[in-house]
């Protein structure tokens, strides 16, 4: 039994408006307040106006995460409820417009679009970010690569952005290829340990590419400030049942990698190509992908490919197990992307127009966001 990891969970939400089912260009100071006094020292700002996170306390079980989570998401939405405003749980929104927003005041997010201009202000989109602690003297980045083939399948089960400027996309995951456009947002570069990472931010440094208290942003990074790994590549999830699913597969691999015998601690040449292809087919086709089995190098489904992470990692929790239990439910039932494109496909078979057909998606989004016909974990 693999010694347990505490983990924490970032939620990104946009808010919308219940009667347009438009994101807020400039929500207003009392909903702003709302927020702060309703979430309280979990509530934290992002890049615009019309976004909010709620940033978890350090848990110990999946139960303590959900029974966080459902109070909290409650709790805000029924507040906001009162103001007309919704919360959007998915990663992009399928009609925002990003050229009406207003960026979040303060120096840092100034700098922040000042630096990266237009890719900074299209970036209206929507993450989820899962932080696990590590045991003391784990050399991170070597716990990174034992985990990294693995990432693209927990971007599979996220994604939640098939839709952008009202437009349906052909991407799963639209959120991923924006994200692209980011300098050290893509996949951790290939460093065979901590030393080597310590090394490359120190180029970075001293070249003026990378402040000295600043943090790269890659698909999974390592902290500067605590002892963790943080997965950053999912799409934000509508259905809570689903953060709490891929936090549990994040924290399960993560214990399980800290144990020596899993190898290899640094990626060969040919498995990075693997996991660059299984990445690319992850964010175009989500679900419906066939990807390169892990060591096999054969094309399997998604299906098969978490079999066969749970062949290499077993169960050996209780949480690990209800993780892997309703991750399989989300490769037989679909994903957040695939029931906002079937609602769009319905509503169009329904005579409704594209813009008509948009607001469907929205309010389906809101409604699970909200908890409507969700399931608690197995």
């Amino acid at each position: 039994m693999n010694a347990s990891c505490d983990f924490g969970i970032e939620e990104e939400y946009l808010l919308v408006s219940l009667s347009s089912g438009a994101v807020l260009t400039a929500p207003s100071a009392a909903i702003n307040r709302l927020c702060r006094e309703v979430v309280g020292r979990y509530f934290a700002e992002e890049m615009f106006c019309s976004q909010i996170e709620i940033a978890s306390p350090v848990f110990s079980s999946l139960c303590q995460a959900q029974a966080f989570f459902s109070e909290s998401r409650e709790r805000l939405n029924c507040a906001l409820a009162q103001e007309g405003v919704g919360l959007y749980g998915a990663a992009s929104h399928p009609g925002a417009r990003w050229q009406g927003q207003r960026q979040r005041p303060g120096q840092h997010y100034q700098q922040v679009f000042e630096a990266f201009q237009q890719v900074a202000r299209c970036s209206l989109l929507s993450g989820l970010h899962v932080h696990v602690g590590v045991p003391a003297g784990c050399d991170r980045m070597q716990l990174i690569n034992r985990v990294l083939p693995w990432i693209p399948l927990l971007l599979v089960l996220s994604s939640s952005s098939p839709f952008w400027a009202g437009n349906m996309t052909g991407y799963m995951s639209y959120r991923r290829v924006i994200c692209a456009q980011w300098p050290h947002m893509g996949l951790p570069e290939p460093l065979a340990d901590w030393r080597a990472y310590q090394r490359y931010r120190a180029l970075l440094q001293r070249t003026g590419s990378l402040a000295e208290d600043a943090d790269l942003w890659w698909a999974i990074r390592p902290s500067q400030r605590f002892p963790t790994v943080e997965l950053r590549i999912c799409d934000a999830c509508p259905r809570l049942e689903d953060v709490l699913c891929i936090a549990g597969l994040f924290r399960h691999l993560v214990e399980s990698c800290t144990v020596s015998h899993y190898q290899p601690a640094f990626l060969s040449r040919e498995a990075r190509w693997v996991l660059e292809e299984n990445y690319w087919r992850a964010l175009r086709y989500g679900r419906q992908g066939q990807f390169i089995g892990y060591r096999t190098q054969q094309q399997v489904d998604a299906l098969a490919w978490l079999g066969q992470l749970r062949a290499q990692f077993g169960g050996e929790s209780l949480d690990a197990e209800r993780a892997l239990r309703h991750a399989q439910r989300i490769l037989l039932e679909g994903t957040s992307a695939e029931r906002q494109l079937a609602c769009h496909a319905q509503a169009r078979r329904n005579g409704l127009d594209n813009r008509q057909a948009l607001r469907a998606v929205v309010d389906l989004v809101l409604e699970e966001t909200r908890g409507c016909g969700s399931n608690p974990l197995p």
